[in-house]
């Protein structure tokens, strides 16, 4: 299904855009007339994915910040909104978490990316949208927040409270003409997901995921998981018996 010019952004914002799914998302609206404001904390990397998306036809706007960092990241988002009104935000920031790093100090920082990360990008956007009276919001998750698995406990946490939290604020967001999509990720070809130590079954590409995120996301989805097989497996593993479900995960 094609994706219609009228239901194209012409502003974008993407956090973690450096890499993985971010950068593949930013190449996937980038094109000539849109604006792009792109957010990363590596700033070689960062370039490189400017770079990309110039020669794509965009304008592109960098920000070099940690989504940790709230008072940095409201400065450059409240900038860059006000001289390009943000119409679509997608807060996908990330880092991941394994097994053998589930201490304090790596769950701490795990949630504090994942979680309070993305809700750093969206309050201040949410408020300037508000004013508009419209706007669309997009926040990466994963197929984990739909039930844990014990090779990532801290980032399974981090994701399902962002699953969580959007749910809970969807009906509130639509009185204010605001659009908010949680996305539920399954395996995606990143650096990141190289991190995993099990089996990644039916995993896409960076650029197919993008594409799929993007053409849901111009339908208003209002969650947006994949692949079918694995989302609907997860959606239902809530419901088997618990030490069914892990065997099966654990396997």
């Amino acid at each position: 299904m094609s994706v219609s010019s009228a239901t194209i952004p012409h502003c974008v914002v993407v956090t973690g855009a450096s890499a993985g799914i971010g950068q593949a998302l930013a190449l996937a609206y980038a094109a000539p007339g849109v604006v792009l404001g792109l957010i990363g904390r590596d700033a070689q990397r960062l370039q490189a994915s400017a770079d990309a998306c110039r020669a794509r036809g965009a304008t592109v706007l960098t920000g070099c910040v940690d989504v940790r960092d709230a008072g940095a990241l409201k400065t450059w988002l409240d900038a860059f909104d006000a001289s390009h009104p943000i119409e679509l935000l997608i807060a996908n920031a990330g880092i991941a978490s394994a097994r053998d790093g589930e201490n304090l100090p790596r769950i701490t920082r795990t949630i504090e990316t994942n979680f309070h990360g993305t809700l750093h990008t969206v309050l201040p956007v949410i408020e300037r949208m508000r004013a508009r009276k419209g706007g669309q919001i997009a926040l990466v998750a994963s197929l984990t927040a739909l039930r844990g698995m014990a090779v990532t406990p801290a980032y399974c946490v981090s994701k399902a409270a962002i699953k969580v939290w959007a749910d809970a604020m969807r009906p509130l967001l639509k009185r204010d003409g605001i659009a908010l999509s949680v996305i539920l990720p399954g395996f995606v070809k990143t650096p990141m997901s190289a991190t995993y130590p099990a089996n990644k079954p039916l995993m896409w590409p960076a650029d197919r995921a993008a594409a799929h995120i993007r053409r849901k996301l111009a339908a208003r989805r209002p969650e947006i998981g994949f692949p079918f097989p694995l989302y609907t497996f997860m959606r239902l593993a809530p419901l088997l018996p618990i030490r069914l479900t892990d065997y099966l995960l654990n396997r």
